[in-house]
């Protein structure tokens, strides 16, 4: 090869790596959509290898167009796709709702007993289907839990996330970075995995992670209230009732101002909110003054509320609209409710990935006029949003705190579009599609582990009965389809097709081989599985996965050892996305829901990411033989 080539050569490898760093850059910081980014990155290399080929023996591009852009025809983005449209198949039939059940009402009286088996279930189904759906479907079941027991959803909800996460590292099926993995052996024509290869160690790392979930988890992790708890407020004079009062003419509160950020003419009853027409005003109040027609929602007790409607019975009344409402934010018996038959209720609904109403504001999406619901709130990633709630759009994962009649609230448990964050085992519904969508999950999983069909055909054949059995139509099929998805996948193919093809994969290999020079085969496998850990809570596992993958392969080579261990230890790190909600999408599905601050998964993932490590380097290399 002349200098010239070798020059050129090197030129397409560090641009290469550049694209690379700036859309590592762009997922970490999430300023910019995931898929705008993806495409972005997808364009950047098919303009730069369109101009600067690499040339083949054969004379081809091996970089072209066509090459980068297969990533969208690749057989494992289209098992990941096919297995969430199974997934959100079984989140509509509620068949994992009536195992939960059973496996809740079995468990009698003591929390932890109930948690575990919890946990155990989603690890357990964690394996054979998409993570995401599976957390979708446990959120509401965590929150009952947290009720049963009296424990804030903060102590479950990371744990959920976490226990799918592990549950994911057991089959070839468990996530998709699992897939990917696999998918970019086979672009190298090395042996793939099959069903159950990693298994044994992937229940090892489990099972030592579950055991972490159960002891040091509660200890670790906030008490956090829920935005309906923390909106109620606690008195200890007695019940407290959240309740709507709107302000009239000749109102005593009218031009009353708030003063350090509180609202004193309202006495003993406390300003929790204020609507004034679609916008919804929070504490602390500065420079409100009150206006005809403002709905106060005010947190107070039972004769507190009495005496203030009592003492501005001309100007104040309960509710909006001329209707009282009212609710006992203790959960008092509904028949010892004041103004009983017109109560409103609190409830927090999530916006699953499936949902219409993503991108649009809740006026576009007409959410008061569907549900008879209104929005008092919203909250995204754990923060209250301070915007106007009618020019925020929405995102999965935002938890709305709404409020309605209690049979417009329980109505929101058929609304596709969110999920009712409350949970009732005497309320679920045996789905007359339940059994038809087991099935179909049940053979996917069979076809494809004991290797009569192909993955890919399996999954995608079990997408297509799902539509054929009328389980799903094909617009909730399509809503199923995760566009960010559908879009890093092939940016990831894509940016490790170009990191091959130009020898940065084994430009990194070198590298590390020289930083580790003398070191045992053990000791590198162990420093580069924490390696892709710690960039794994950085940036997408899915990214991460195809990346690395010809990295491994090569090291595996350049050491003489089992080429199966260092993929397992890509599989594994990619999974491990414990310390940051960016990594993994179920972490910031629970962020909301969990109520956590950013920190918070630092606070419980670095541990447990720790322990992973220290049982990873103890028992893979002595199950490979290294």
């Amino acid at each position: 090869m002349t200098e010239t080539t070798t020059i050129a050569a090197d030129y397409q490898m560090w641009v290469s790596f550049a694209i690379i760093v700036g859309a590592f850059s762009l997922y970490a910081v999430d300023k910019v959509s995931i898929e705008v980014t993806s495409l972005g990155v997808l364009c950047a290399l098919m303009m730069f290898f369109h101009f600067f080929p690499v040339v083949g023996a054969d004379g081809v591009n091996t970089l072209s167009a066509e090459t980068l852009l297969s990533g969208f025809a690749n057989p494992a983005l289209i098992t990941v796709l096919a297995l969430l449209v199974i997934g959100q198949g079984m989140v509509r039939t509620g068949v994992l709702d009536t195992a939960a059940r059973f496996i809740l009402s079995s468990c009698g009286p003591r929390s932890w007993i109930s948690i575990m088996a919890v946990l155990v279930t989603v690890m357990v189904v964690s394996g054979f289907l998409n993570n995401i759906p599976v957390v979708v479907i446990f959120i509401p079941i965590m929150q009952a839990l947290a009720e049963r027991f009296d424990l804030p959803p903060s102590k479950l909800m990371m744990p959920l996330s976490f226990a799918a996460i592990l549950g994911g590292m057991t089959t070839l099926i468990g996530s998709g970075s699992n897939l990917l993995v696999n998918s970019a052996l086979i672009g190298m024509n090395v042996k793939p995995f099959s069903f159950f290869d990693f298994t044994i160690p992937g229940l090892v790392l489990a099972a030592t992670g579950l055991l972490f979930l159960l002891i040091f988890a509660p200890i670790i992790l906030p008490k956090r209230e829920g935005m309906a708890a923390t909106l109620a407020g606690k008195n200890p004079d007695g019940k407290q009732y959240i309740a709507q009062v709107t302000v009239g003419e000749g109102s005593h509160l009218l031009g009353k101002k708030a003063v350090g950020g509180i609202f004193p003419a309202l006495g003993q009853m406390t300003l929790r909110m204020v609507q004034r027409g679609e916008e919804a005003l929070l504490p602390p109040f500065e420079d409100f003054e009150a206006r005809i027609g403002d709905v106060f929602v005010v947190a107070a007790t039972r004769k507190e509320i009495t005496n203030e409607l009592s003492r501005d019975a001309e100007g104040l009344y309960p509710g909006m609209d001329d209707e009282p409402k009212i609710r006992d934010a203790e959960n008092e018996d509904e028949d010892q409710m004041p103004w009983h038959g017109g109560e409103r209720v609190l409830a927090e609904a999530m916006i699953p990935p499936a949902s219409r109403m993503i991108g649009q504001t809740l006026t576009f999406a007409g959410f008061r006029f569907k549900t008879r619901c209104i929005v008092l709130g919203v909250q995204r990633r754990s923060r209250m949003m301070r915007a106007q709630l009618t020019e925020i759009r929405l995102q999965a994962g935002d938890v709305l705190l709404v409020q309605g009649a209690p049979e417009d609230v329980q109505a929101l448990r058929g609304n596709q579009d969110v999920l009712l964050i409350e949970w009732s085992a005497a309320e679920l519904p045996a789905h007359h599609h339940a059994k038809p969508a087991a099935l179909v999950l049940l053979s996917v999983v069979l076809a494809s582990a004991t290797g009569f069909l192909p993955i890919v055909i399996a999954g995608l054949t079990g997408a297509a009965a799902m539509v054929a059995w009328q389980v799903l139509n094909i617009r909730q099929a399509f809503r199923a389809v995760d566009t960010k998805v559908l879009t890093m996948i092939p940016a990831a193919l894509a940016m490790g097709t170009a990191m091959h093809a130009t020898g940065g994969a084994h430009f990194i290999a070198s590298n590390v081989m020289g930083v580790f020079e003398g070191a045992s085969t053990w000791m590198v496998l162990s420093m580069f599985f924490i390696t892709l850990v710690v960039l794994t809570n950085i940036i997408s596992s899915q990214a991460l996965a195809v990346l690395f993958t010809p990295i491994a392969v090569d090291l595996a080579i350049s050491l003489n050892a089992p080429i199966e261990a260092f993929a397992v230890a890509v599989v594994f790190a990619a999974n491990c996305s414990f310390a940051s909600p960016i990594g993994y999408q179920t972490n910031l599905l629970v962020m909301a829901p969990g109520h956590y601050k950013f920190a918070d998964f630092a606070r419980a993932g670095v541990p447990l990411i720790l322990i992973i490590w220290a049982v990873f380097s103890l028992f893979v290399p002595w199950y490979y033989g290294i």
